[in-house]
This record gives structure tokens, C-alpha cells and sequence, in this order.
């Protein structure tokens, strides 16, 4: 019996502890530029296959969201209307360069370049190794270079 308590408290004083939460802050939203709020709805939807999450009309331009179909409640990304000169003069030095805005992952880069490829989308770099990873880059037509990525 008395082995028993001593076991109950070994458990209760080495057990499981609450984890101290550091900070509020999340990721759920993460924009991309566009020059063309409507071009990038359509290109991002029916050529990469995420949905439409949010349109609100804010004068000439909207706040208009995108997600993954697979993860509709997930971080949602921005098509950003290109209002501010500095951020037409950066997107334009980064397309320039071929260096991605950003990234998207994906679970098998071989067949979404093939899927994409047949629906017309350009890349300037096909799937290629590097490391643990393959990486493509294609043109989101609305002038950005994406990159995909299979880890």
C-alpha cells in the first residue's frame, strides 16, 4: 500500500507539466504583390488551385484572400494591389534577378510542374535538386517568380 502512494506521487511530481506560452502571435495571413488584383484571383484559383476566401471592395482596389482547397480554415494569403512605387520598384529588381517572392510547398513537385505546365503556366526553372530538397520556379503572370518546394 504504501508502495502505491509513493508510485502516485513519483507519477503526479514527474508528470506531464502545463507548457508556459510564451506569445500570442500566428501566422494567418502573408501577402504576395500583384498588378493586377483580378488576373491574380483568376491565375491563383483556376491555374494553382487555391479558393477565394475574402473579397471586400476598398475603393479602386480589394482586400481579396486566397487558401489552400485542402486547408480552407489555414493561412490565408493576400493579393496585395501594387498602390505604393517603392514596392512596384522591389517586385520588379526581385522578378528581375529570378529570385521567388515566396514559396509554396507541395508534396509532389514532379506532377503539379507537369499538372501546371499544361495549363499554360511558364517556369524558368523546372524541378531540380538541391540537397534534400526540389525546387521550381515558375511566373504567377501578375510579376512574381514562385517557387515550389518538396522537402
Amino acid at each position: 500500500m504504501n508502495s502505491d502512494k509513493s508510485f502516485s506521487f513519483i507519477i503526479f511530481a514527474y508528470g506531464p507539466r502545463p507548457v508556459k506560452k510564451i506569445n500570442d502571435m500566428k501566422i494567418k495571413i502573408t501577402s504576395v504583390m500583384v498588378n493586377d488584383q483580378d488576373k491574380a484571383l483568376k491565375f491563383y484559383t483556376e491555374m494553382l488551385g487555391f479558393v477565394k476566401k475574402t473579397e471586400v471592395p476598398l475603393g479602386e482596389h480589394k482586400w481579396l484572400t486566397v487558401v489552400s482547397a485542402e486547408e480552407p480554415d489555414g493561412v490565408e494569403l493576400l493579393l496585395e494591389p501594387m498602390g505604393f512605387a517603392p514596392a512596384k520598384i522591389f517586385q520588379k529588381a526581385l522578378k528581375d534577378a529570378g529570385i521567388p517572392l515566396t514559396q509554396f510547398y507541395v508534396d509532389n513537385i514532379q506532377s503539379e510542374y507537369e499538372r501546371l505546365e499544361k495549363l499554360g503556366v511558364k517556369f524558368s526553372m523546372k524541378p531540380t535538386k538541391m540537397g534534400p530538397t526540389t525546387l521550381a520556379v515558375f511566373d504567377d503572370t501578375c510579376g512574381n517568380n514562385i517557387q515550389l518546394v518538396q522537402v
